[in-house]
C-alpha cells in the first residue's frame, strides 16, 4: 500500500476520535473541546490535500485511492456534521437540512460511482467542482467549531453569522457539483 492510500485510511481512522471527543461529554471547557475538535478534523482534512498532491506528484494514482479518497472525505464530511448536530443544538433546526442535502448528494454520487463501475468498469474520480465542494464542507464543519472560540461576543455566539453563511455556501456547492456529476456521467441512465 502506497503513502497516499495510508493518508486516506488516516483519514478514516480520526473519524472516531473525532466524534469521541465531540459527543462524549468529557470533563474539558468548551473551548478545549472545540480546538481539539477542530485540530482532528483539520488533521484529517489536511490528510485529503497531501494524498492527492503525492499521488500526482509521485505516479502513485491507484484505483483504490480513486474509489476510497472520495469515499473518506464522505465519511470524514459526514460524521463531522452528524457529530455537529449532536454538539451545537443552537444550530440544529437548519444544520439539518443542510446536512440532508449533503448526505443525498454523497449517496447519490457514490451510486453514480458503483454504477459506472458495474456497467463500463469506470472508476470516477473527484472531479474539480467536487473538489471545491469537499474544501466548502471542510471550512463550514471548521467555521461551527472555530466561531465561538474566535468570536467569543455575545451576539457572535447567538446569532452565529459565519456559520450559516458557511452552511449557505457549502450547500449550493454540494447541490451544484452533484448536478454536475449526474450531467457529466447520465450516459449511465440509460
Amino acid at each position: 500500500m502506497n503513502l497516499p492510500n495510508k493518508l486516506t485510511l488516516l483519514r478514516v481512522v480520526i473519524i472516531p476520535l473525532f466524534l469521541f471527543v465531540l459527543c462524549v461529554p468529557l470533563p474539558l471547557p468548551e473551548v478545549a473541546v472545540r480546538l481539539i475538535a477542530a485540530a482532528l478534523f483539520g488533521a484529517a482534512a489536511l490528510t485529503d490535500l497531501f494524498d492527492g498532491m503525492i499521488a500526482r506528484k509521485y505516479h502513485l494514482i491507484t484505483d483504490f485511492g480513486k474509489l476510497m479518497d472520495p469515499l473518506a472525505d464522505k465519511c470524514l464530511v459526514i460524521s463531522a456534521m452528524l457529530g455537529l448536530l449532536v454538539y451545537c443544538p443552537q444550530m440544529q433546526r437548519g444544520f439539518i437540512w443542510a446536512v440532508a442535502v449533503v448526505v443525498f448528494r454523497e449517496l447519490a454520487v457514490t451510486s453514480l460511482r458503483l454504477l459506472a463501475a458495474s456497467k463500463g468498469g469506470e472508476v470516477i474520480a473527484a472531479a474539480w467542482l467536487g473538489k471545491v465542494k469537499t474544501v466548502t464542507q471542510i471550512v463550514c464543519v471548521l467555521t461551527i467549531l472555530l466561531e465561538p472560540v474566535l468570536f467569543p461576543f455575545e451576539w457572535m455566539r447567538t446569532w452565529l453569522p459565519l456559520s450559516w453563511l458557511t452552511t449557505l455556501v457549502m450547500t449550493v456547492m454540494t447541490v451544484w457539483s452533484g448536478i454536475s456529476y449526474f450531467v457529466s456521467y447520465r450516459e449511465y441512465f440509460r
